[in-house]
């Protein structure tokens, strides 16, 4: 955040705007194809930062990041006006305690067998940098600020942007 806010507060910022999105598109690199995304759920981010995903150990993003463990995360809350973009260290974790903490029902749709399942691990994701792009405002107020912008030739004011002070 701002250089006001400490790394507390900015760290509670990236909690509360993960867990009201949940779903980050994340992206992995590969020599051979580049860049490949894909959207993930969070399975939790802890009092650390450190952002949490179940994944199957055999995937492609797994082969990936045991290769080049330096990802991207995005999160897009159209609704809402808010975007983060996160660029962090990867590592495959397989901590059947950590699996067992954060398991809900509807991991079980991707991997049938419960923490039983042989192709079950955690992706634990650390934030090394991180921004922010916040309006917060309805979409009618942020429809009449382009349009006021249009009609009054100024720049369109997008809201809060900066840097997430990790």
């Amino acid at each position: 955040m701002s250089s006001d806010w400490s790394k507390t507060e900015s760290l509670k910022y990236l909690q509360d705007k993960v867990n009201e999105v949940r779903t980050a598109m994340l992206t992995t690199y590969n020599e051979e194809k580049g860049f490949n995304s894909r959207p993930m759920g969070t399975a939790d981010i802890d009092e650390e930062g450190n952002i949490w995903f179940f994944t199957n150990e055999y995937s492609p993003k797994a082969s990936e990041i045991s290769v080049e463990n330096t990802v991207s995360l995005t999160y897009s809350d159209v609704k809402n006006h808010t975007y983060l973009s996160i660029v962090a260290e990867a590592s495959l974790v397989d901590d059947k305690a950590k699996m067992k903490e954060l398991w809900n029902p509807f991991i079980k749709a991707f991997f049938p067998e419960g923490l039983d399942d042989p192709k079950l691990t955690l992706l634990k994701v650390v934030p090394t940098d991180a921004e922010y792009w916040d309006s917060s405002s309805s979409s009618m107020v942020v429809l009449f600020n382009m349009l006021k912008a249009s009609l009054t030739g100024k720049q369109y004011d997008e809201g809060k942007h900066g840097k997430i002070d990790l």
